[in-house]
């Protein structure tokens, strides 16, 4: 057929072509250059690619069978079951230019994050101007970069990637949807930040329930008082809900998605890009340029990649490898609704909302161990054979400590014991850093303290380019880094202290839930809310004296303090409930320019230091010396405004 003609390449980009993969079809819907088509570097011009890929799966197959309910939905006629997912790439117009590495970005929450991550770009779910693509720093080094839809709720708007998943229709089941508002509202939505809901079922029963604290006493709230919206993606209630307030709704839904399925595709497509026997590639005329595959996640999209090793789904249908090297950023111990009936892919957990969801779950570390309540023994890759685990690297800033468990990716289940890593594993702690990158001058967000505003993204440029040569070359990364029960570096909250501002009572737990007897076999969820068994032990990094956390990767403001940098904060009281913690940002408490006059002298003194502790991070490989002078600029800016005493 015309998909083998010497220009079958070309083929895609007017029709449909036929695969002989998982991947069936992919439909390209529009293929541009990048910036004009001018020269980004020694990779020479970049295009952008967007398409449909649709994929045949069947549900016998030993490799899909982890996949709850797909054998409940609809198949064709050779007994497999069909769903699309958009696809969207950058790559070096002429692939031999490129560096042969496909880096994948599981996209969080239909985004694109990549571009900001490493090229210091602003955020665009379709980057088209310079902003959109920063320093060029990715393209100039020769990635192939890819995003891919894996999620079916993801918001109405435009450019976001969605999977149109299988639906196992006639199945019914319990969903749960909390909210907790910032400021009064009368409507309460029965999904996550404005993602597709499942609705209820009409005539089933729906109660809703409200509490102030993430494990005080839910309290009924009559249904007299509140009404299902007429489209029953929400709740209405002509009191209002009031600010800091957790309100859970529990239904009936049916007609579930096939969310697992979200694995497989990402699993399907990398293979198909990988290993195509056929040399058909809609990435060029040149079969089999992509050599190598990383698979790159923050937060959610860190957890996906989390629960994607632990189902095994780094290899293919065939047994081969997918991704030779895996990231999970920021993702602490969790991994997701990723995978049950009735999946909520976007409810992560935080201290104080979506709480006791699928995400905190046993096993936390890579290899086995033991969890002394349950007495089972397992690890996060037990379901991959040697053959095909992939080079691993974990960062999680100080914030992932104390909202999402991470200690737990490196100490015994008992919370006694450092674990034993995987050879192949390196965990990298960002210390005095929050969940994402923070800013100068710091603001307060939503919280009681101004916002951390540390930025370690230069780290993480070194990092993927220690990933890239690991895969490529076996040349080994640096060595982990990360807090060491061992060392007294690990401690409880009840025993952590710094001396400015108050300090936090609480950390995130991971709960041992019981969401029913087939949960972790079929995927079934029976109780909702969950039955909530002991939490695992929490512990969090110890301050030093200046309020930075012992034991990890420090960038030069964390070496060189101007005042505490946490990953922790306070909510703000305009919002409700403040003496819980804020999710993702973390706290600066600066130093009063007196203090900061007393210990570093003059601005020169301080930026003599800042270069000093950039120099140590280039010679230990966690920073690019093309990327010395930024950081030293940076931190010159953050002395300005601490020195100026500008902050209240």
């Amino acid at each position: 057929m015309f998909c083998n003609s010497p220009m079958r390449w070309l083929a895609l980009l007017a029709l449909p072509c036929l695969l002989n993969a998982e991947v069936t079809r992919i439909h390209v819907v529009d293929r541009a250059d990048v910036l004009g088509g001018r020269t980004l570097g020694p990779a020479g011009a970049y295009e952008r690619i967007t398409a449909k890929v649709r994929y045949a799966l069947d549900p016998n197959l030993p490799a899909n069978r982890i996949i709850h309910d797909l054998g409940a939905a609809e198949k064709n006629a050779q007994g497999k079951v069909e769903f699309s997912a958009d696809l969207y790439v950058l790559k070096p117009r002429d692939p031999a230019q490129g560096n042969g590495v496909l880096l994948f970005e599981v996209s969080n929450r239909g985004g694109k994050g990549l571009l900001g991550r490493f090229n210091s770009a602003t955020g665009s779910a379709d980057p088209s101007t310079p902003e959109h693509f920063g320093d060029l720093w990715l393209l100039k080094q020769g990635y192939t970069l890819v995003w891919l839809g894996w999620q079916w709720d993801i918001p109405a708007g435009p450019n976001l990637l969605r999977l149109d998943a299988p639906v196992a229709r006639g199945l019914k089941g319990p969903v749960r949807a909390e909210f907790v508002p910032n400021s009064p509202a009368t409507a309460m939505p029965l999904a996550d930040r404005n993602h597709q809901p499942y609705t209820p079922v009409v005539g089933t029963p729906i109660s809703l329930t409200q509490r102030t604290q993430p494990e005080g006493k839910p309290t009924a709230i009559p249904r007299s008082q509140w009404q299902l919206a007429a489209d029953g993606k929400s709740i209405n209630m002509a009191a209002g809900f009031k600010p800091g307030v957790i309100y859970e709704a529990v239904y009936t839904a049916e007609n579930p998605r096939v969310q697992g399925v979200g694995m497989s595709a990402i699993r399907d497509l990398i293979s198909f890009l990988k290993y195509q026997n056929d040399g058909i590639s809609i990435l060029g005329d040149q079969p089999r340029y992509l050599k190598r595959a990383i698979g790159f996640g923050v937060s959610q999209s860190g957890r996906f990649l989390r629960t994607f090793m632990y189902s095994g789904m780094n290899a293919d249908e065939k047994g081969r490898k997918v991704f030779d090297g895996i990231w999970a950023d920021v993702a602490g111990g969790g991994r997701g609704s990723f995978n049950h009936r009735f999946a909520q892919p976007s409810r992560d957990g935080a201290a104080f909302f979506n709480l006791h969801y699928q995400t905190d779950l046993y096993p936390f570390t890579d290899l086995p161990s033991e969890d002394p309540v349950s007495k089972r023994k397992e690890g996060l890759l037990d379901a991959l054979k040697p053959e095909v685990r992939p080079k691993i690297f974990y960062t999680n800033g100080s914030y992932e400590y104390w909202g999402r468990a991470a200690a737990l990716i490196h100490i015994t289940p008992d919370g006694r014991s450092d674990a034993p890593l995987n050879p192949d594993t390196r965990i990298y702690f960002l210390a005095g850093t929050q969940h994402g990158p923070g800013r100068v001058p710091p603001e307060r967000q939503s919280t009681r303290y101004r916002a951390n505003p540390v930025d370690a993204r230069p780290i993480q440029r070194a990092l993927l380019e220690a990933m890239r040569a690991w895969i490529v070359s076996g040349v080994e990364p640096p060595e982990s880094r990360y807090p060491r029960l061992a060392k007294g570096e690990l401690i409880p909250v009840a025993n952590f202290r710094i001396q400015a501002g108050e300090n936090p009572k609480r950390a995130l737990p991971a709960f041992r839930l019981n969401f029913g007897p087939e949960f972790e076999s079929k995927g079934i969820v029976a109780n909702e809310p969950p039955l909530i068994g002991p939490a695992f032990p929490v512990l969090v990094p110890k301050p030093d004296s200046g309020g930075i956390d012992l034991g990890g990767v420090r960038m030069p403001e964390a070496v060189h303090p101007l005042g505490a940098l946490t990953g922790w904060n306070f909510r703000y009281q305009q919002i409700g409930a403040s003496s819980e913690p804020a999710a993702l940002i973390g706290a600066f408490l600066p130093m009063t320019p007196a203090a900061v006059k007393a210990r570093y002298g003059s601005r020169e003194d301080y930026l003599e230091k800042a270069a000093s502790a950039a120099d140590a991070l280039i010679r230990s490989r966690f920073m690019l010396t093309a990327d010395r002078a930024k950081v030293i600029a940076r931190a010159g800016l953050l002395y300005d405004v601490v020195a100026s005493g500008k902050f209240k």
